[in-house]
């Protein structure tokens, strides 16, 4: 046969597929109609699959089954975000449990951050609050997000993420495990710097102390001194601080020059690490349900039925919402062999139609999604 014959053919076939899309979404509104009057739920699980396994059945070879069946999952969920979308615009969507605030009341605010006193997360604090800041600091992550937790502090800072090391799973794993919300980020440059006790040489160094991922983002630079011992601490700024006290010139530490000047270190070489842009991002995080009316960005996590297509589906909602989705993560669910749960960041507000369709979407589809702030 003469393809261009074969071509004409097609071109009428899929005009009757458009003209029959079309009806099907009109049916679809009438569909979101009745459930806005009555209340019922847009995802019905038990009726999707059940259409998915009649329209197979129609099919006469396996590999038309599968492409009708992922034709339908398609046509099933641009049917659910039409309805998801009336159901926002008729204001029937569900409020999120999110206020909007002008500003964080950073003036009568107590604030945590992990380490000690010259810490990456103390510089952060001062960039984000002011010098000035009621703050106080704990040992660890995990104190911190205790400390908001229980209401002994009312803001935490942390490290999420560093421009060359990635990101920091134990943050990712505990804003799951605790009721506390991000409200804030601040982005500092990461200049580790190698210091000592005042009056000490580079070739009186056998020891250097710092944070794992320091002495990770100054390799190159130990390399070079291969008999320098590496011990590895829970912060920079415990490194800076053990030096000092010990004032043994046997002993440096890696950390920023914040630390050397706040335990009256001597900085020896500036820019130790090996990446000149290496950068950390800090979040602002709270107990409170509240984000900034001004705010750009969302951070939501959310699990997936384990089957093929799940994630591919979820992310979707972003899509046909037009939001730019700028940041994904995945994370192993504890006890749950090879099962995931995902972290995504993605610009908007949470008073925006576009942003309360894609969550409403993902709420009912998903499974576990929380919304873990809007800064």
């Amino acid at each position: 046969m003469d393809l261009t014959k074969l071509r004409e053919q097609i071109d009428i076939i899929d005009k009757q597929i458009v003209e029959l899309y079309e009806q099907r979404m009109d049916v679809s509104k009438q569909v979101a109609q009745y459930k806005i009057e009555t209340g019922k739920k847009v995802f019905d699980k038990e009726r999707e699959e059940e259409k998915l396994r009649k329209v197979k059945s129609m099919t006469h070879n396996e590999f038309n089954s599968l492409g009708v069946e992922e034709l339908f999952e398609q046509i099933m969920s641009m049917s659910r975000k039409l309805q998801y979308k009336m159901l926002t615009e008729k204001g029937t969507s569900g409020r999120l449990p999110f206020i909007g605030v002008d500003r964080l009341d950073a003036e009568h605010a107590r604030v945590v951050f992990p380490g000690a006193e010259g810490a990456y997360t103390q510089a952060a604090m001062e960039q984000y609050f002011g010098k000035n800041i009621n703050s106080f600091h704990v040992d660890t992550f995990r104190d911190a997000m205790i400390a908001i937790d229980e209401g002994s502090a009312d803001y935490a800072v942390l490290p999420i993420e560093n421009s060359t090391a990635g990101i920091v799973n134990e943050i990712y794993d505990m804003l799951v495990e605790f009721e506390n919300y991000i409200v804030g980020e601040q982005i500092i440059k990461i200049e580790h710097c190698l210091m000592a006790v005042p009056g000490t040489k580079l070739d009186d160094i056998k020891t250097v102390y710092s944070h794992p991922q320091s002495l990770m983002q100054s390799s190159r630079y130990l390399q070079e001194h291969a008999s320098w011992r590496q011990i590895s601490m829970n912060n920079n700024a415990f490194a800076a601080r053990k030096v000092s006290e010990d004032k043994d010139r046997t002993q440096a530490a890696i950390a920023g020059a914040h630390a050397a000047e706040t335990y009256g270190l001597e900085i020896l070489e500036k820019g130790v690490n090996q990446s000149s842009i290496n950068s950390t991002r800090f979040i602002i995080v709270t107990n409170q349900k509240i984000f900034l009316k001004d705010a750009k960005k969302v951070s939501i996590c959310f699990e997936v039925p384990h089957k093929s297509g799940s994630l591919y589906h979820m992310l979707s909602h972003f899509i046909y919402n037009n939001l730019n989705m700028n940041k994904i993560e995945s994370r192993p669910i504890e006890d749950r062999n090879w099962e995931y749960r995902f972290f995504i960041d993605f610009d908007g507000n949470l008073a925006d139609s576009a942003v309360k369709n894609a969550l409403r979407g993902l709420r009912d589809e998903a499974r576990e999604m929380r919304i873990l702030g809007n800064y």
